[in-house]
């Protein structure tokens, strides 16, 4: 008896090691006919069954799902293929790059002249694996389309609900009638060595405001974006730049259609959100409006050129601080040094100097009046103007408090 035990024991074991390594996965590009023939000549694949999957409705045929190809009152079954295989002998990323590279997954509810939703190319994934692989391929293989003067990628990528087997006469249908019509949709277009990354670490909301860029691999506006701007930020608010797989927990109100994407997020839900690349000027703009809010005087101040009351709370602040710095509000830039801050008895903060590199000076003339301008170099923000009034007839730097922050020397971020 124990040796009976012990043997369906060690089979019990060996027969659930073997299953371990079996997966499922469905996939949908075109006719079916040919597309069950590519996967089960694929070693590795234990079966490929024709079938129809995506729709709404129960119980799928032939003829409904060619009944409801063009409605659009009925999400439509597409034609798919439901591929057993042992990933010791086939990976999923093969498998999932095999089936980009068999269509033309750009072309939306038809494969060459078969028309139709149910021939729209579709993936559907039954482990969390295989959708990150579904969407890291499609990132890449999209790029090499785009290459080769390819259109965006169409394809369906949802979880499995249910797949429906098609009926008898479609199962192995070229095997059964090697004459039968199955067109090659194939762009030509191969994987070769394209970087697949799909361990994308995920992040949740920090809490208060923040500042969250979703980029993609091979985005060259992205990679401009990152050495133009995001790669210099100093600001206190915190950036982190992911993957849009990578948000757990936010509350988004844009829907990612593009890379960058800049969030503005505060205590986890999106405050604003711009796609595209922006300069730094546009960025830093976008930031004085989420931080300081865009009624607010100090904005009116960086981006309107207004100009604080005199004495007024900020100034009466920061005239008296200990040893340290003052950065732009915006940027995070440190913009004027206590060491050669004076009391000037205007009202306004007052120095003989801006830290070497940090403003721009231009010319203004509104109100009648020839002024120099003094703007913060990096955000472009508007800071005050220069005098050549200080003591011993030195300049004086008269500037906005408002859109300052006093920072003490021994926290100084190097």
């Amino acid at each position: 008896m124990r040796t009976l035990l012990l043997f369906l024991a060690l089979m019990l074991t060996s027969t659930t090691g073997l299953l371990a390594k079996t997966q499922t996965i469905v996939f949908g590009a075109g006719c079916f006919w040919g597309v069950e023939k590519h996967f089960e000549g694929l070693d590795g694949v234990k079966r490929a069954t024709s079938g129809y999957a995506g729709g709404d409705y129960a119980d799928p045929t032939y003829q409904s799902v060619l009944k409801y190809r063009h409605s659009k009152k009925v999400v439509n079954h597409t034609e798919v293929v439901k591929v057993i295989y042992d990933d010791s002998k086939i990976s999923t990323e093969s498998l999932i790059k095999s089936f980009w590279e068999l269509h033309n997954p750009t072309q939306g509810n038809r494969q060459g002249n078969d028309r139709g939703n149910n021939y729209r190319s579709a993936l559907y994934y039954t482990n969390d694996e295989q959708k990150a692989l579904a969407f890291a391929t499609k990132e890449a293989y999209q790029t090499l389309l785009t290459k080769e003067g390819y259109g965006k990628i169409t394809t369906e990528i949802k979880p499995l609900k249910q797949f429906y087997v098609a009926e008898v006469h479609h199962q192995n249908y070229l095997e059964k009638n090697p004459l039968g019509y199955c067109p090659n949709h194939t762009t030509g277009v191969k994987f070769g060595d394209a970087k697949i990354i799909t361990n994308i670490k995920t992040i949740s909301p920090l809490g208060g405001k923040e500042i969250v860029v979703i980029d993609a691999e091979h985005c060259r506006f992205c990679e401009k974006f990152k050495a133009k701007v995001t790669d210099h930020y100093k600001g206190t608010i915190p950036l982190r730049t992911v993957h849009q797989d990578a948000l757990k927990g936010f509350t988004l109100k844009t829907q990612i259609q593009g890379t960058p994407t800049i969030l503005f997020i505060e205590d986890g839900k999106e405050v604003e959100a711009y796609t595209g690349y922006m300069d730094e000027k546009t960025f830093y703009k976008a930031i004085g409006a989420f931080k300081l809010g865009e009624d607010s005087e100090g904005y009116d101040v960086a981006f309107n050129q207004k100009t604080d009351g005199r004495f007024c709370k900020q100034y009466a602040k920061f005239k008296n601080t200990g040893d340290g710095v003052f950065i732009d509000k915006v940027s995070g830039d440190i913009l004027f040094d206590t060491r050669d801050r004076f009391n000037s008895g205007t009202g306004w903060l007052s120095f003989f100097t801006a830290v070497k590199g940090s403003t721009v000076q231009k010319e203004d003339n509104k109100y009648g009046m020839k002024r120099v301008e003094i703007l913060a170099r990096k955000s472009g923000a508007h800071l005050g103007h220069v005098f050549n009034d200080g003591p011993g007839g030195k300049q004086r730097f008269c500037i906005n408090a408002t859109v300052l922050e006093f920072v003490d020397r021994d926290k100084i971020k190097q």
